[in-house]
This record gives structure tokens, C-alpha cells and sequence, in this order.
């Protein structure tokens, strides 16, 4: 099934749904048999390709189990509301998903607006399968419906602290962006102290910034020996460029929050990065589910995203939620709190990438590895 042809199975549910040009009713008798899931991801603004790229790995997951199933088993759709970014649109966006059937919620992209999400997720007993940015708290990922796939940030910030240290930085900055959740900056903040780190500079800059020139200006005036960065990756891009122009020589972390888009844009900026990665190198395709899901995705037909590290995140959040799906309808139906219980002990290998839930571990993967991304965009070390 193409992308536009998964998008339109869902009927016309009101004005700001973003599934395609129409609805398709399933036939007669169907109704059982489907799955619809939620997603509320930022498909404009700055971070709109990274939310794109996610909804195409989760679409690519159900259009391959869809094919799976054929038409007697579970047929999912996937509904996505854009956010734009924007926490508040994000609980509208879950308030409609729930009013209009969802199962379970998968593939948001935004942490702040995923934390502020889980009192309604919480309240209608449906699960939050694999957000996105990874930076639930561990109060958060403690909550009955958050299901985070993906390493979080905790895990991630403590290998790029560890690996920071074990190359000599001394003096460093941490930007991020000024609407993070909390979660993430105490993850940051403890990950660093860990290390036996501690920033010289924490700016927080705004997702549209008129201008960044006085954080460059503060960064460079700071004699850094290393800039770590849990944005998105246009400023993070714009940073690093101007800084290069400004001879700059320390080093340039960048968290796995900055997608592809990162990898794509480093290039123009004349420098290499250190960045880290929450899912297997998109180029290891001797790795089962990265082969798959390059696949999964050109099945999708033109205009859907290729693969990367984003949509191949998306992709196994998609997996998980099919997976989840099909152990609740074995136990009796596919149901908002079937599902939820069915990912409190999933374990599952999806080809080389395990995902393990129990009762005294939330979070399904630990993944996590370093890269350097030359100035060229070749993924390296």
C-alpha cells in the first residue's frame, strides 16, 4: 500500500486532520480488524522535515504490516495532526486524536509537548509509543502509558559527557533550546556532573531566532573547548558555520534531536561534528532492520522520505506499535487498554535492534552511538 493510499483510509474527521485529499471507508465487517493510531508531530516550522520524516518511517511500519496482515488481519492507519512545534497545539492535537478513536499515540516529536500530553494519555489508559526527541524524564517514563523506544536523553547526554571528557574538553557550552522540558535539561545538567563537567555557558535560544549572532558572539568570547548542542539542526548549523568562519578549533557535539537534517547540512558549514545516535547507522544495511526499512519505505512510492536516521526512528516506533497491536488482539482485541498492557513486557528483536519493556524498565532500547560527520556528510568512526 503507497503512502497516499495508507493516509486516506481514514475518513474525513474535521478541518487540521493531515492524512491526505479524502477519505476511503474500509468495507463492511472491517471495522474490527482496524488499528487507527495517532501521531501529533510538527510537519512546519523549523523542525518540520524531522516530523515528516518520522510520520514516513511510522507509515512505512504500518503499510509493510498492513501487507503482512492482508485483508482477513489488523489493518492499521495512522491519523497526524501537525503542531507545528508548539506544545499547546500538540494536547489539542491528542485531545482530537482520542475523541476520534485512537488506539495509541505514536511518533511525537516534540518533548515538552509529549510530558504535557501523559495526564490525557494517563486518563483515557491508551499508551505513547516512541517519542521522537527521547527526552521523557525518568519520572515521565515511569507513567503507565509513556512507552519510549528509542534510548533517552539521560542515556544519551552521559555518552556524549563521557566521550567529551575522555578527549581533554575542559571548557564547554550546552545550547539548547529555550523551551525544552526541564526533563531534559536536568538530564544534561547530571550527565555533565557525572563526568566531573561543568559548563562554562547554558544559553537557551528560542526555535525561530530573529538572530544568533549574539549567541555566537557569546560562545566565541567563552574560549571554549567544545560546544554540545540539543537543538534542531538549523541552529545548530547556522551556529557552527558562523563559529568556523570565526576560526573557531574546539569541538562540536550534536545530539540526536538534529536528524538528518544535520547530516545533510554539515557540509556547508566547512566543519566536522560529533554526533550521537539513537538507532543503527542508516548505511548498515547488513543490519536487518535497517535493510527493511529502506524497503518498507520505497514501497511507500515517490514523495515519502528516504532513509535515515530519522525516518528509521520513526520506522521502529512504527514496529513496536504493530507489534503491541498484534499481542493485544491475541489477548482478546486491539483495544486502548490491551495495547498498553501488551507493551509493559514486550520484548522484541526487530532485526539486530532489540526492544525490551518490564516492569522495572520503561524504556525499550539503550542504543546509543558516537559518530563524527565530516565536513564532506560522511558518516564516520
Amino acid at each position: 500500500m503507497h503512502r497516499r493510499q495508507l493516509l486516506q483510509r481514514l475518513p474525513a474527521l474535521g478541518a487540521g486532520v493531515a492524512f491526505g485529499l479524502g477519505g476511503l471507508v474500509a468495507p463492511a465487517g472491517a471495522a474490527e480488524q482496524r488499528v487507527r493510531l495517532g501521531q501529533s508531530a510538527a510537519l512546519t516550522g523549523p523542525q518540520g522535515r524531522y516530523g515528516r520524516d518520522i510520520r514516513d518511517g511510522v507509515l512505512a511500519a504500518l503499510a509493510a504490516a498492513n501487507r503482512q496482515e492482508g485483508p482477513r488481519g489488523l489493518q492499521f492507519e495512522l491519523q497526524t495532526l501537525d503542531d507545528g512545534g508548539s506544545r499547546e497545539r500538540s494536547v489539542a492535537n491528542t485531545r482530537t486524536l482520542i475523541d476520534t478513536g485512537a488506539a495509541a499515540l505514536v511518533g511525537y516529536t516534540g518533548d515538552a509537548a509529549a510530558e504535557a500530553c501523559l495526564g490525557l494519555v494517563d486518563q483515557h489508559q491508551m499508551a505513547l509509543i516512541g517519542t521522537g526527541s527521547g527526552c521523557l524524564g525518568g519520572g515521565a517514563r515511569g507513567r503507565g502509558g509513556a512507552a519510549p523506544v528509542r534510548a533517552g536523553a539521560d542515556v544519551e547526554y552521559r555518552r556524549i559527557s563521557a566521550y567529551m571528557k575522555t578527549f581533554g574538553a575542559r571548557r564547554l557550552a550546552h545550547v539548547h533550546l529555550q523551551d525544552a522540558s526541564a526533563a531534559d535539561q536536568a538530564a544534561m545538567a547530571e550527565a555533565l556532573k557525572a563526568a566531573g563537567l561543568q559548563p562554562a555557558l547554558t544559553l537557551g535560544i528560542a526555535r525561530q531566532a530573529p538572530s544568533l549572532l549574539p549567541v555566537v558572539h557569546k560562545l566565541l568570547g567563552a574560549q571554549l573547548d567544545a560546544v554540545v548542542f540539543t537543538t534542531h539542526a538549523a541552529p545548530a548549523l547556522a551556529i557552527i558555520q558562523q563559529m568556523n568562519v570565526a576560526q573557531f578549533r574546539g569541538m562540536h557535539f550534536v545530539s540526536s534531536l538534529a536528524g538528518q537534517d544535520l547530516i545533510d547540512g554539515i557540509g556547508a558549514t566547512g566543519r566536522s561534528v560529533v554526533m550521537s545516535l539513537v538507532v543503527p547507522r542508516p548505511g548498515a544495511l547488513g543490519v536487518g532492520v535497517v535493510a527493511q526499512c529502506r524497503q518498507d519505505l520505497a514501497a511507500l512510492g515517490p514523495g515519502s522520505a528516504a532513509l535515515g536516521v530519522t525516518s528509521l526512528e520513526g520506522y521502529i516506533a512504527g514496529r513496536v506499535a504493530v507489534e503491541a497491536a498484534r499481542q493485544a488482539a491475541r489477548a482478546g482485541g486491539a483495544s486502548r487498554a490491551r495495547i498498553r498492557e501488551a507493551l509493559a513486557t514486550l520484548n522484541t528483536d526487530l532485526g539486530g535492534y532489540r526492544v525490551n519493556y518490564s516492569a522495572s524498565n520503561r524504556q525499550g532500547s539503550q542504543h546509543v552511538e558516537l559518530v563524527v560527520i565530516d565536513r564532506f556528510g560522511r558518516m564516520l568512526g
